[in-house]
């Protein structure tokens, strides 16, 4: 056992969020935790880590328990580089490691036995510790997560919010803790990192406890499912999608034994009220007692709806909707994309995916017109009337209420048809007083799809529409979206939303700018196929390898000569790492051996450990290099 909650129940002014939760995590176990905005996941959370206490019921956790917390909120020390924030995971290894320099010192007078047996410990534990492969460690999971080599000493104080965030996770990947407690892990992740993240989790040793609305990292990084609703804990063995199996058959389950139950109560009761005052009263009173004494079973409740996000009948367009020709985006001092041409017609939904910051909301905001085009044409087709949701929600007003919001898309509605349209968006009864300010993200979100869809508009530019959505609301959007008549342009990092609702896909990469027919399950498919064969290692020269990667032109687009090369010399660096660890094995070895001890003999073995930790760390660089080309 990791840690086990048993009866946990706990209370907010008034509020009973958990009301007597029980489960456990054992070592090697992958878990989801799931449920609805406001169920009480990351409560369990800060529950588990004792930020908060129970109101009652119990937490145990294994002694010594090592809790890696994903915080939402990341701080760093001052004068710290994204380079030695990802290190200072190492606190160990770095006291090992002075407490070695120390000792060289020490040991330049002193050559007794205790102190070189001290050393030899250290040394041992500074391999255990894998202090000779840390660094590359570090380095490779901050490319993973989007730091690309030239951001490594960037001070941290210059991060965006959502890089502290991303610099974070890095710092606790890397944390080597018992059980990773990751709250929303992909919430600051194009898709590439996350896809990332899928690949590293997946061959993580640990344990670790995921909080996530995203359905597809779910399905790719859990064994378990733990759901809370209603204030409890449900437990079920699988990914995500067997979970939704196994909830349906056992809510069918639980609705039969409470339908049985209430036919026996029904036929129960009947006979009491015939024989309570007649000749079997006797047994009428010991079926009252036995009823009485029952322990009643819950219908299924049904599920809280996510919301009715049904879309209403639109104008008609055209049905050529939007033409692109030789588009560029960008601005006067940087062009993000070029050569971009498109075609979508009545009913397509485009999905636009790339990485972070590569031009996704430019290329949106210059299709609206809210940025000029660097270069060619854009061409909306007749009676196309578009709204636009924006990701950082700047179109509401915090000095609104909820139901004057709305009214500035339909300023002549009464209050009785407005508030009647924003229960569909789960704004009931006073809600529809909150000011906006003080909404949730998730509120926030639903809000303005409430304006958009009110608005009526033919075509929807949506800009990460389920960033603030739970699972239950983005699967209502999804439905609404599928059966729009108009046509759909949404820039999102959520596969499954992109699998359900696009049919074309504009995707920012390497090589420029990919136009696919299809969803992104489709493009993904193609685009790793496109990959592989790429990647096929041909016969040729290395030699000017390092001049061909350094040049701008490599950067961006690298020739299939180019990268067969390079898939050459990853093979050749990765045989060289191999025989050079084998080789710091042996010496580390040698270094422990009684014959050792003796101080000239020692210097010579450190010196040449630390010449190979120096080739090592050379080549590992090289190496994350070349595969970030590739």
């Amino acid at each position: 056992m990791l840690f086990r909650l048993s009866e946990a129940t706990k209370s907010y002014g008034g509020t009973e969020i958990l009301r007597g939760v029980s489960f456990q995590v054992n070592p090697g176990e992958k878990v989801g935790l799931v449920g609805r905005n406001g169920a009480g996941k990351t409560t369990v959370f800060r529950l588990v880590t004792g930020q908060e206490a129970p109101d009652s019921g119990d937490v145990f956790k294994a002694n010594s328990l090592n809790l890696g917390l994903l915080d939402q909120h990341v701080d760093f020390a001052p004068a710290e580089t994204v380079h030695t924030a990802a290190l200072s995971a190492f606190k160990e290894i770095h006291d090992i490691e002075a407490h070695m320099r120390s000792l060289e010192k020490t040991m330049e007078t002193d050559h007794s036995e205790e102190v070189l047996n001290r050393y030899a410990e250290l040394q041992i534990a500074f391999e255990q510790a894998d202090g000779f492969t840390y660094a590359a460690r570090a380095e490779a999971i901050l490319q993973g997560l989007g730091f690309s080599k030239g951001m490594w000493e960037q001070s941290t104080s210059t991060l965006s919010g959502g890089q502290k965030n991303r610099l974070g996770m890095a710092r606790l990947l890397l944390s080597k803790a018992d059980v990773l407690l990751l709250d929303e892990p992909t919430n600051h992740l194009d898709v590439g990192a996350v896809e990332w993240l899928e690949d590293f989790l997946s061959q993580y040793d640990g344990s670790y406890v995921i909080i996530s609305h995203d359905r597809y990292f779910l399905d790719r990084t859990t064994n378990r499912i733990i759901e809370i609703e209603n204030g409890r804990a449900v437990t079920s063995t699988g990914n995500y999608s067997a979970f939704l199996v196994e909830r349906e058959l056992r809510r069918e389950q639980q609705q039969r034994e409470y339908e049985n139950q209430q036919a026996f109560i029904n036929k129960t009761q009947e006979f009491i009220r015939r024989n309570l005052e007649g000749q079997k009263t006797k047994q009428a009173k010991s079926r009252r007692t036995l009823l009485q004494r029952m322990d009643r079973l819950d219908a299924v409740v049904a599920e809280k709806h996510g919301g009715s996000f049904g879309l209403k009948k639109v104008e008609r367009t055209g049905n050529n909707v939007l033409t692109l020709e030789d588009l560029a985006i960008g601005y006067r001092d940087k062009v993000l994309a070029k050569k971009v041409n498109l075609s979508l017609h009545r009913g397509e939904a485009l999905g636009i995916i790339g990485g972070n910051g590569t031009g996704k909301t430019t290329m949106l905001r210059t299709i609206l017109g809210e940025i000029p085009a660097l270069d060619g044409d854009i061409r909306w087709g007749t009676k196309a009337n578009f709204g636009y949701y924006a990701q950082n929600l700047e179109e509401l007003d915090p000095r609104n209420d909820v139901i004057n919001e709305l009214r500035r898309v339909a300023p002549l509605a009464d209050n009785g048809e407005l508030r009647s349209f924003l229960a569909r968006f789960l704004f009931f009864g006073e809600d529809v007083f909150k000011l906006v300010g003080d909404l949730s993200g998730g509120e926030k979100g639903r809000l303005a799809l409430a304006k958009l869809i009110y608005s009526r508009k033919n075509v929807l530019v949506l800009d990460e529409p389920t960033n603030h959505l739970d699972i239950p609301a983005r699967e209502a959007l999804e439905a609404a979206l599928t059966e729009f008549d108009g046509t759909i342009l949404t820039v999102s990092h959520d596969r499954f939303f992109l699998d359900k609702v696009a049919t074309q896909i504009l995707a920012f990469s390497d090589d420029g700018i990919d136009v696919f027919n299809g969803n992104y399950s489709e493009y993904h498919e193609w685009d790793q196929a496109r990959v592989r064969e790429r990647a096929t290692p041909r016969e040729s020269g290395a030699a000017s390898l390092v001049e061909e990667s350094a040049s701008k032109e490599s950067k961006s687009v690298l020739s299939k000569n180019q990268r067969d090369r390079i898939q050459k010399r990853i093979g050749e660096i990765e045989s060289s790492i191999s025989d050079f660890e084998s080789r710091l094995e042996c010496l580390s070895s040698e270094l422990s051996e009684p014959e050792a001890a003796e101080f000239q003999r020692t210097g010579e073995l450190n010196e040449q450990i630390s010449a190979i930790q120096s080739q090592i760390e050379a080549l590992y660089s090289e190496w994350a290099t070349l595969a970030e080309k590739v």
